[in-house]
């Protein structure tokens, strides 16, 4: 009895040493304010870039890169390539924003509303870049943005969002902590319950599920947006949560994860977002599309599932919310006990 103990320390303490070593990597985090972007990279691989120009309705992680230098995000709009959904121009790479503040949607607006119509969207606008550190296994962002609306020469800011993203490398997967604090300059901010949200990537055609059907989807203003089909060549995503719910079926479903796995580059890749306990709405509901939407929200609830309650929140001047979450991107397909196992390192931190 006393020697299995003893061997399973043994063995527990040599894969700690184990994963220790392969986290050695160096991250790389390059400011080039000239282009308004900053360039992370894990060994000299290129893994994101933080995007922060005037010309995006919010700064966006983009491109996103796997392991080995594959690309897991979506062209358009941006750089489009042969093949792939134009629908929905707002969904750019790694986002963070909401559908419903004070009223107005800061989800849907991109280059493709009319200026007659920016009176109902609202706008985040970069600023401060606080901290740029790169490390061993780990870099360090720290950036500052003001969410205005309307997005128009009458907007206001109504939230100051200071976000820290953590780049990790951890053995054969890339990890992305989020860590956003919002705080209400106005004398009340409210999130009423939406399914525009929170945080989201918008994947490459790989990823998306296999459909013969075209789709027909609205924004949060009834704005409809056809999603055509297309052959499905290539095409191999699997959602999959950690109720074990799968396929198109995880939409709307509250769970603490959700992976979507995809054949591409040779061999398959998971992408995986992590909730955390301490935010508002946790477990969250997920707006997991098919087409390639992937999306964790914590301020959609009743909109999601008859059965909750509506969600609402109030942040009076000068009150703050915080949210937590991690996104993984990583060779092979994760099983269920390595996922758990992300989720716990997240929690503990």
């Amino acid at each position: 009895m006393f020697k299995m103990v003893y061997l399973s320390l043994i063995l527990a303490a040599l894969l700690s040493v184990s994963c220790r070593s392969q986290t050695d990597g160096q991250v790389e985090i390059t400011v080039n304010q000239p282009h308004k972007e900053v360039l992370v990279t894990v060994d000299g691989e290129p893994f994101t870039t933080y995007r922060y120009g005037n010309d995006l309705e919010k700064p966006v992680l983009y491109p996103v890169f796997a392991p080995g230098g594959v690309l897991v995000t979506r062209g358009f709009p941006i750089e489009p390539r042969e093949r792939e959904r134009v629908d929905h121009p707002h969904h750019v790479g790694i986002w963070f924003n909401f559908g419903d503040v004070n009223g107005y949607d800061f989800w849907n607006n991109s280059y493709a509303v009319p200026s007659g119509r920016k009176q109902f969207f609202g706008r985040i606008v970069p600023g401060e870049i606080a901290r740029a550190e790169s490390g061993k296994g780990k870099g360090i962002l720290e950036v500052k943005m003001d969410w205005i609306a309307p997005d128009n020469d009458l907007g206001e800011k109504l939230l100051e969002e200071e976000t820290t993203y953590i780049f990790r490398k951890s053995g054969e997967a890339r990890i992305i902590d989020r860590i956003t604090k919002l705080t209400s300059t106005v004398d009340e901010v409210v999130f009423t319950d939406n399914k525009e949200g929170l945080l989201a990537i918008r994947v490459d055609r790989a990823f998306e599920l296999p459909s013969d059907e075209p789709l027909l989807f609205t924004d949060g203003s009834g704005n409809p947006t056809q999603v055509p089909v297309l052959d499905n060549e290539g095409v191999t995503g699997w959602y999959r949560n950690s109720e074990g719910i799968e396929g198109d079926d995880a939409w709307g479903k509250r769970a603490e994860w959700v992976k979507l796995s995809g054949n591409k580059g040779g061999g398959i890749i998971s992408l995986v977002m992590v909730d955390h306990p301490l935010n508002p709405g946790y477990p969250s509901c997920w707006h997991a599309r098919g087409y390639g939407l992937f999306s964790v929200n914590n301020m959609g609830r009743k909109v999601f599932d008859d059965t909750l309650e509506p969600f609402k929140l109030i942040l009076k001047k000068g009150e703050s919310v915080t949210f937590r979450h991690r996104f993984v991107v990583a060779t092979g397909d994760l099983t269920d006990a390595e996922i758990e196992l992300l989720k716990s390192d997240f929690i503990k931190d």
